[in-house]
């Protein structure tokens, strides 16, 4: 059964999208720890990041750098966190969150975001891309 990622990244469902190349998409979470909140997937659907090809791996890092870059002049923070929990999905995927402080990176505290306020999001991240 395909996961809710590969369901967005095959535009089976919507998603929005900051990025994406053969390998790797960014898009934002609905259910953010802060605004700027992104995921960035392997388009191959591996439940474990330990299991990804490590040349995905590498790609996915690179890709984070980059997003992340752009995230940070989006959404000025003191730290753009990256984390891999994996719980909530079984895809890997790696949280890219704009932080001030560790408390901002407690799962505790997701928010629902509304879609409109997701592609908002989403294009200001583009736009530094």
């Amino acid at each position: 059964m395909s996961s809710i990622f590969s369901k967005i990244i095959a535009r089976e469902i919507p998603g929005h999208f900051v990025y994406e190349d053969e390998l790797a998409v960014a898009i934002m979470t609905i259910g953010p720890l802060k605004p700027g909140h992104v995921l960035v997937i392997p388009k191959e659907e591996v439940d474990h990041w330990y299991d990804l090809p490590e040349a995905t791996m590498a790609h996915l890092t690179v890709v984070s750098q980059k997003v992340a870059r752009a995230l940070q002049k989006a959404f000025p923070a003191t730290r753009v966190a990256v984390i891999i929990a994996g719980l909530e999905v079984p895809h890997t995927h790696l949280h890219l969150v704009p932080m001030d402080e560790m408390q901002e990176l407690d799962f505790a505290n997701v928010t629902a975001t509304d879609g409109d306020e997701l592609a908002r999001q989403a294009e200001a991240i583009r736009a530094h891309l």
